[in-house]
């Protein structure tokens, strides 16, 4: 039979909603379903399985169906450091052109134009420029060698790791003591060396405390930041005439809340010895106790618990605790304490034990919490130096999004966001709309990926589903797609109790069409962990989230959707959202929470800190 009209496909699917989004986000269950073929499999799939398996994998057998394309989204890479050069010090010439007399004015700083130092452009450009200017004196070495400012800044430099950088990236071999060099000019050079080695590392720790010392651009597609510019030049100079040049440098790390926590945190863990003689308790793998039952574990299950829970856990069931005499019976007054542990970790509070409360009971080791809390000491220097006093706040690893208001947390809720394979990205943006009844615009990727395979199995499956496929402005019916040849289409699913969207979508306009917004899959918000969308944000409570960012009350959202309309309303005022990143972060309290590595996102920056580090060592 022949379907007219057929249409010429192209490789890249356009799929659009009403206001032009390109959302990255699963479709309903049903759409799933149907997609994996499970419930609602058509009946013309099952009589013909082989022929339609060929189709669908573009089988040339079958008359050469154009093979199936595959839309991949972003990867991650080999790190490559920031560039570094030599710094080339230009000294004026005496007015003859004799060297001598040039030696003689110049005196030791005649051997800056021969220093060895290496650094980025911009850091190597302004030491370049302070010291080809013959007025400008020297700032850490003096006649007798190393001056009492080149000694704090030094100590200063060394004491990086406080502010969650690494010492090594700003070490300097410190020039020979003067008895020890029996040729005066090596000594001098030494000096200049030195000099001009330690300027340059304190422009880079300028830099890379104030926009980290990495490129998050350059670890993975995920990341998009406008890395920030630092101005260096005026640097150098304020620090020779600074009484104090230790206390300048702090004052240029980050002085938010946020990172002032995680500051605290890592010197807390660094200072800590009280654990030292207490032996981590440990869960055998595997391990999966539910109310009721016996387990030989028991007992360490109820020791981790004292361990790590919070002095109102503990306060709460130390009736319990006490009597507890290391039998494995699983009774319900030790449910009951399992359960409120889980409420107080942001677990599933069913007294089940398995992985994720397992995690949540042993813990990460102080090493383990030290790598965390310096990824997000960096992770941190790529957002604003202030959030703001409103804003919407999404991290991932914690599967949950955080309203502030007045610079207080106002609301919380559990989130869905992007499975290992479709991940959500780390930016920064503005909340600008509320779409209310939204339709669903397919994204290409998913019509690519999942849908058409099954559109070349049964071109009329859409059609039933009630999604509407338009082709150059018209509607067409999918059955009426030639979807063996690659096609310029667009799919979107109407409003509606199943649509993939719920009842709203929050909107921030983006490269990367995420936004928050409502599910018919309630049920995903009952699990620990949560990465399963296709990158975009899922709220448990939507209707919540748009009252605040709207400023008015659950009950006017209420109205808006129950009167069917599909409808985008502007928010009164646009509020900064944070799509984070962050496996260790402050709660409203302040206390640092440790969260699971989802996309091993740490993994990657840590190696980025090293190649970093190793680019920046001295060369021969």
């Amino acid at each position: 039979m022949t379907r007219t009209p057929t249409f010429v496909l192209t490789a890249f699917l356009a799929a659009t909603t009403a206001l032009g989004a390109l959302p990255e986000q699963a479709s309903a269950t049903t759409l799933l379903d149907l997609l994996r073929g499970g419930p609602g499999r058509n009946t013309r799939e099952k009589a013909r399985p082989n022929l339609l398996e060929q189709q669908a994998l573009g089988g040339l057998e079958m008359g050469d169906p154009e093979p199936l394309p595959k839309v991949t989204g972003p990867r991650y890479y080999t790190y490559k450091p920031e560039a570094q050069r030599a710094i080339r010090i230009a000294l004026p010439t005496a007015a003859n052109g004799d060297p001598a007399a040039q030696n003689e004015v110049l005196g030791t700083r005649r051997f800056l134009a021969e220093v060895n130092v290496r650094a980025n452009d911009e850091v190597a450009k302004t030491v370049e420029a302070y010291y080809s200017n013959a007025t400008k004196p020297l700032i850490w070495v003096d006649e007798a060698g190393l001056s009492e400012r080149g000694r704090q800044m030094v100590a200063a430099l060394a004491d990086a790791g406080a502010a969650g950088l690494s010492p090594e990236d700003y070490a300097v071999t410190l020039p020979s003591d003067a008895s020890a060099t029996a040729d005066p000019e090596l000594r001098q050079r030494e000096l200049m060396g030195f000099e001009v080695a330690l300027s340059a590392k304190v422009l880079t720790y300028v830099q890379d405390t104030v926009r980290g010392r990495i490129d998050p651009n350059k670890i993975s597609g995920y990341y998009d930041f406008k890395r920030k510019g630092v101005n260096i030049a005026p640097v150098l100079d304020m620090l020779r005439k600074s009484p104090d040049v230790a206390a300048y440098l702090r004052n240029r790390d980050p002085k938010n809340p946020q990172f002032l926590a995680l500051r605290a945190e890592l010197e807390r863990l660094r200072a800590e010895d009280a654990q030292a003689d207490v032996e981590p308790i440990t869960i055998a793998p595997g391990t999966l106790l539910k109310p009721g039952q016996t387990n030989p574990e028991l007992s360490r299950i109820v020791g981790a618990v004292k361990q790590v829970a919070s002095e109102a856990v503990l306060s709460q069931h130390a009736a319990t605790l006490a009597a507890y005499t290391g039998t494995p019976d699983y009774t319900p007054e030790l449910v009951s304490l399992v359960e409120t542990f889980q409420k107080e970790k942001g677990l599933k509070a069913d007294g089940v034990v398995g992985p994720a409360t397992i995690r949540a009971m042993t813990g990460h080791s102080n090493q383990e919490k030290i790598a965390k809390l310096q990824v997000a000491m960096e992770a941190v220097r790529w957002l604003p130096s202030d959030l703001g006093q409103r804003y919407v706040f999404i991290n991932q690893p914690a599967f949950q999004v955080y309203y502030v208001n007045d610079g207080k947390e106002q609301l919380s809720m559990r989130v869905v966001v992007g499975s290992k394979s479709n991940q959500t990205y780390f930016f920064q943006d503005q909340i600008e709309t509320v779409e209310f009844n939204p339709y669903w615009g397919v994204p290409k990727s998913i019509i690519v990926n999942e849908m058409l395979p099954k559109l070349r199995a049964d071109p009329s499956y859409l059609d039933r589903l009630g999604y509407e496929v338009s082709y150059g402005g018209r509607k067409v019916a999918s059955s009426q797609v030639d979807w063996n040849t690659t096609h310029s289409v667009d799919v979107r699913q109407p409003p509606g109790g199943d649509n993939a969207l719920g009842e709203l979508k929050i909107l921030f306009p983006n490269d990367h069409a995420i936004y928050m917004h409502d599910t018919p899959s309630k049920s995903f918000f009952n699990r620990d962990m949560r990465a399963l969308s296709h990158g975009c944000v899922r709220l448990a409570q939507p209707r919540v989230m748009a009252a605040a960012v709207m400023g008015t009350t659950v009950e006017e959202i209420g109205k808006q959707i129950a009167s069917g309309q599909n409808r985008a309303v502007q928010v009164p005022q646009k509020i900064p959202v944070y799509v984070s990143y962050f496996t260790a972060w402050p709660n409203k309290d302040g206390v640092i929470e440790y969260f699971d590595d989802v996309y091993a996102r740490d993994e990657y920056t840590a190696k980025a800190f090293k190649i970093t580090t190793d680019a920046r060592a001295p060369k021969a």
